[in-house]
């Protein structure tokens, strides 16, 4: 979880374009928060598989996309994606970032994933080109 959460500071500071000092994180860890963190550290795992398996992918919006499989794969992805925007919301919320931030926020995340992906993995790059 301390990974994320850097992660998340690192990518609220790319977001906010703002001088090297200025940085945005979760400054509250609410319920809300803890609990989408929780839950994407439990599907993380099978999440792994499935991009193994190419039956999900990274998309350029900061989010996983089901590419394939069935009712499973349709499930955890809608979870995953509830847990990021969540997590998004809350970043974009507890530092002021204003309207509009949260495309930033999440354009910022999917590169982020793009740039960590396993070779292998089904990635969307910002054209909209699967890899």
């Amino acid at each position: 979880m301390k990974k994320l959460f850097m992660v998340c500071v690192l990518i609220c500071a790319a977001a906010a374009r703002a001088p090297a000092q200025a940085t945005y994180d979760i400054k509250e860890m609410t319920p809300a928060v803890k609990s989408a963190l929780d839950g994407r550290k439990s599907r993380f795992a099978e999440l792994k598989m499935m991009k193994t398996q190419g039956v999900v992918g990274e998309n350029n919006h900061g989010y996983v996309q089901a590419l394939g499989g069935g009712k499973e794969v349709i499930a955890l992805v809608a979870a995953e994606n509830k847990d990021r925007k969540q997590v998004y919301e809350a970043i974009v919320t507890q530092n002021k970032l204003g309207a509009g931030a949260l495309a930033t926020v999440e354009a910022v995340f999917a590169r982020v994933q793009r740039d960590k992906a396993d070779p292998g993995d089904k990635v969307q790059d910002a054209s909209g080109r699967w890899n």
